[in-house]
């Protein structure tokens, strides 16, 4: 199993060890853009064209409820790719 295969299982099975800089790397990878924070905040907001925007504050480790935000856009992004073939 490859090391992003091993992530995603991470994120899917809500572990508690994650690290802000892998939920990154994952929403980047579905083509979301990271908007840094003004003035001081550790929240930090990912964007994508025509979906939901999601704010994560920079804080370790990751707090569950973001985990099951980052993944339910897993899920609905393998769906996504399983309507397309």
């Amino acid at each position: 199993m490859s090391k992003w295969d091993k992530l995603i299982v991470r994120i899917c099975n809500l572990s508690n060890d994650l690290r802000f800089d892998e939920l990154k790397k994952v929403l980047e990878s579905y083509g979301y853009e990271m908007y840094a924070p003004r003035s001081g905040s550790s929240h930090y907001t990912f964007r994508k064209q025509g979906c939901q925007p999601i704010t994560i504050p920079k804080h370790e480790p990751i707090k569950k409820i973001y985990v099951e935000m980052v993944k339910q856009i897993v899920e609905s992004e393998a769906d996504h790719d399983e309507d397309t073939k």
